[in-house]
């Protein structure tokens, strides 16, 4: 069964260096993580706009938030130059379309997070909004929220489901790492993969993960 490539996203940039590694090796798009209200990696803005300028226009450009205040999304995509605000929390319909129109050249992608299968429902939704989905293993409710989820997978069942049933590109997160990547694509055949903690040792992106992760998508029949 013939599996298409999946294009590669690698969050938690945290400087223009880990950046270019991370471009280095293959990457597609980068995550930048700020105000996540307690989660882990964030940047100031100043930071997030210092990387962004040191990238090819071509690179995706993720600015991950928890924010859902329209005016503030709206600078804080102005003030970093990204060119896709990533959204952690779902936001009022009205205020997508007053991003849409504030920020006509910046993609809009969702966070899915994946707990059970009202994760279908709520993608289904999100899909009319959104230029794309992220499907992740968070739990959204509070106090629950920020808790650690590292290395840690949801249902990939229900992340096939949200695949099969949406028309925008989805991609797959939550624990993916070079030893299961490979059965997470075969299993979901998403878009694309987002991955932190698994090409990371402490703080510090690891080269070696980089690379692991990278061989072990090129193992997938294409």
């Amino acid at each position: 069964m013939v599996i298409s490539p999946v294009q590669v996203k690698i969050c938690c940039i945290r400087s223009p260096e880990e950046a270019q590694v991370a471009l280095s090796f293959g990457a597609a798009a980068l995550g930048l993580v700020s105000e996540m209200s307690g989660g882990p990696g964030e940047l100031p803005e100043e930071t997030i706009r210092e990387i962004v300028d040191s990238l090819p226009p071509s690179v995706g450009t993720f600015l991950l938030t928890a924010v859902t205040d329209a005016d503030r999304l709206i600078e804080k995509a102005q003030n970093c130059g990204v060119n896709t605000l990533q959204l952690w929390d779902t936001l009022a319909p009205v205020d997508y379309l007053r991003l849409r129109m504030e920020l006509p050249e910046v993609s809009l992608v969702q966070a899915i997070h994946v707990v059970d299968r009202t994760a279908v429902q709520a993608a289904i939704v999100a899909a009319r909004q959104v230029d794309a989905l992220v499907l992740d293993s968070a739990n959204p409710q509070v106090p629950y929220r920020w808790e650690p989820r590292s290395g840690k997978t949801h249902d990939w069942g229900i992340s096939r489901e949200i695949v099969d049933t949406v028309d925008r590109p989805v991609l797959l997160a939550g624990g993916l790492n070079p030893g299961n990547v490979e059965d997470a694509v075969r299993s979901v055949r998403p878009y694309g993969v987002d991955v932190c903690s698994g090409v990371r040792t402490g703080d510090i992106l690891d080269r070696r993960k980089v690379v692991a992760f990278f061989e072990a998508l090129r193992k997938i029949s294409i």
